[in-house]
């Protein structure tokens, strides 16, 4: 497995870092290694939460290197394209909780790969920004609408149209971060936050996330079934048995993904 994304299992979280300094940038390699690392995490029973984050203290990831399509070549960006984008799709289906901690500049496809996650954590100095129309290009991998989704169509179009660069301070109002953390300190936020998740059970946690992103692309009154549905499904899984159970004898659950 490549070197240009590492991973640390930590108890039931899984910490991958974008590692390719000076700027973390994204190539073929690192995003087949990622796609591929989000398949392994979730056969792992073990893993109920992944944290993003990257190597230093200034790029959380700068997005592509830019000599990849210095060539001008249609048929390398669209293959370049259909990488990214099943990688970063790979990654927003994660069976698991998955959080972006930002230590620094999210730019392009660095912040697309934040965009992929289910929470965002930024730090204090964090600067993001979504400027591929500036070079001629435009963000391919689900960047015009997740970050639609979470800011609204007026933000998303300042950032991508007219390119405008958002601080954490920004991000945190207009809710393209969840918080906002002292410099240095986003990892360990990150990683408190999925030790929460790993209390909950993960079966209940992988219905919950499908039935949320649902609400994306179907109007609530078709999701509503489902989501009584999956209520009763749940009850085919021990860990619906072992949450009632440990709840009622007071103690911790210990949960089998199963």
């Amino acid at each position: 497995m490549t070197s240009l994304l590492t991973l640390e299992k930590l108890g039931h979280t899984a910490l991958l870092t974008i590692n390719n300094p000076p700027a973390n940038t994204w190539n073929a390699e690192s995003l087949t290694a990622l796609k591929q690392r989000i398949h392994e995490l979730n056969a792992d029973r073990n893993i109920y939460a992944l944290v993003l984050t990257g190597q230093g203290e200034k790029f959380f990831s700068a997005g592509a290197d830019l000599n990849l399509f210095a060539d001008g070549d249609v048929g390398n960006a669209r293959n370049m394209a259909r990488v990214f984008g099943e990688a970063f799709e790979t990654l927003a289906q994660f069976r698991g909780v998955s959080i972006a901690a930002i230590n620094g500049y999210a730019m392009g496809g660095g912040l697309e790969a934040a965009l992929a996650c289910d929470i965002r954590i930024a730090e204090a100095q964090a600067v993001m920004a979504l400027p591929e129309a500036a070079v001629g290009l435009l963000p391919c991998a689900g960047g015009t609408q997740n970050l639609s989704w979470l800011v609204g169509e007026g933000w998303a179009k300042r950032m991508i149209l007219c390119g405008e660069r958002v601080n954490a301070e920004q991000a945190l109002k207009i809710g393209l971060v969840e918080e906002v953390v002292a410099k240095g300190t986003a990892k360990d936020a990150a990683l408190a936050l999925a030790n929460k998740a790993a209390n909950q059970s993960p079966s209940a946690i992988a219905k919950c996330k499908q039935l949320i992103q649902q609400a994306r692309f179907q109007p609530m009154f078709h999701a509503l079934p489902a989501e009584r549905e999956a209520f009763a499904d749940l009850f085919h899984t021990e860990d619906q048995k072992e949450g009632v159970s440990a709840f009622l004898q007071k103690r911790k659950p210990e949960w089998k993904h199963r």
